[in-house]
């Protein structure tokens, strides 16, 4: 049977996924923004489709696994928003359908573990439309919805690697501040994994073994280079985007057992210390 991916945001995780299927013999239909994006695309296998107002008949037509990266906005989820009806239609039909969600759905947990079952409680705008567009997919009957809550998503050409180099990276202190992280090779793994053994209505948090402060990874990426640490910044002196700030208000360890206990996952890149020295390797 021909399995075919429609991938709506086919961004970075997406791409990483579309390594995996495509020797595979997948079909995957990915739609962008960008018409140089689009190109590139179809130079790795993939067929672009323009958003928003490309043509997707086909992609509707032929898929048998939906995937939905994009991000929401104000005023909702974008794919929702504009596709809703044609995915209802769909449903029944589908094997598998994943939605890339954010671990800032649960909120400030103090540096706690946190797993699947906690309560979602997200106090930023971001944290607060990913929720709801979570609860939106899930009330679609019979679309066979896959959560996954992304941590801190890394890899290549995006890393510390460059902001050491050149001399612009801080260590913010924040006392208690715990982030969780994901390779993005990770990512593709984790999703390669539920698509091939569906559980609809399932969230999963995606996310590597080792939790850690935001100013031990840049510590060590200057390491690896051998560069100078640093320079420490108490986070209330630091300068920062409001984006930036709002990531320091919630801080929380995310327990990947689920991932490992019901997908078999076993991450290429369990900590960030295997995942930078990776990324250093790769460039040479």
């Amino acid at each position: 049977m021909t399995k075919t991916l429609l991938s709506f945001g086919h961004g970075y995780s997406a791409q990483a996924l579309a390594r995996v299927l495509i020797p595979q013999g997948w079909t995957i239909y990915g739609t962008t923004r960008n018409p140089d994006k689009a190109e590139a695309l179809e130079e790795t296998g993939i067929i672009p489709v323009l958003w928003p107002d490309g043509d997707l008949e086909a992609g509707f037509a032929e898929a048998t696994h939906m995937l939905v990266s994009a991000g929401p906005r104000e005023e909702g989820d974008p794919v929702y928003n504009r596709y809703a009806d044609k995915i209802k239609e769909a449903a029944p039909r589908l094997t598998w359908f994943g939605y890339l969600s954010t671990t800032g759905v649960y909120g400030n947990h103090n540096g706690e573990w946190t797993e699947e079952e906690a309560e979602l409680r997200p106090s930023t705008e971001r944290g607060i439309m990913r929720k709801e567009a979570e609860e939106r997919w899930q009330a679609i009957p019979d679309l066979p919805v896959h959560i996954f809550r992304l941590a801190g998503i890394y890899g290549p050409g995006r890393g510390p690697f460059a902001k050491v180099r050149q001399g612009t990276a801080r260590r913010i202190i924040k006392k208690n501040q715990i982030f969780s992280r994901i390779h993005v090779d990770d990512i593709a793994q984790v999703l390669a994994a539920s698509i091939a053994q569906p559980n609809p209505g399932r969230a999963y948090n995606v996310c590597d073994d080792e939790p850690a402060p935001p100013q031990d990874v840049i510590g060590h990426a200057a390491e690896l280079l051998g560069m100078p640490l640093p320079p420490a910044i108490p986070f209330e002196e630091a300068e920062m985007s409001p984006m930036a700030r709002s990531f320091y208000s919630e801080s929380k360890r995310i327990s990947n057992r689920r991932i490992k206990s019901e997908l078999g996952v076993k991450l290429r890149y369990p900590t960030y210390r295997d995942g930078l020295a990776a990324l250093l390797a790769e460039e040479g």
